[in-house]
């Protein structure tokens, strides 16, 4: 296993626009796949920078926009032949359907390290994966900042 012992994990459900931490809580913020679907992804950002320590890392990873040589085929592959595939295996059109929409109203790898460096993080730097479909995007808390 691990070096972190189950017992020091508390699991916690909460609103990632209004976290149930103190500030200056945590070293690291980490989120996956999930600050697209967030309804106010600025006050998210704010948020994260609220609960890390000064000289604490964000990272995130999320879709982004794609290398422009490969936009056409990729742009196929997303409308047509996700929300099928979404069909045939789990029974279900429309979800992958807003995957597929979710993705593309997401703000590209620029405008979002932009708002990332809006909510107060420094350092910002974003790395594309897989020719752009993902980008990972970091930030750090000042550590002037309290």
């Amino acid at each position: 296993m691990g070096t972190l012992s189950t017992a020091r994990l508390k699991w916690v459900c909460g609103d990632a626009e209004e976290l149930p931490f103190d500030a200056n809580s945590f070293d690291i913020y980490t989120i996956a796949f999930g600050i697209r679907n967030c309804t106010n992804i600025d006050k998210v950002l704010k948020e994260a920078y609220r609960v890390l320590r000064p000289g604490g890392k964000f990272a995130c990873l999320e879709f982004s926009r794609i290398n422009p040589l490969l936009r056409q085929f990729y742009d196929f592959y997303s409308f047509q032949i996700i929300p099928i595939m979404g069909q045939v295996i789990a029974g279900d059109f429309h979800s992958y359907r807003y995957l597929v929409e979710s993705i593309r109203k997401f703000p590209d790898q620029d405008k979002f390290k932009r708002m990332i460096e809006e909510a107060g993080f420094k350092d910002t730097n974003y790395s594309n994966l897989s020719c752009g479909i993902c980008a990972i995007h970091t930030g750090i808390k000042s550590a002037a900042n309290q």
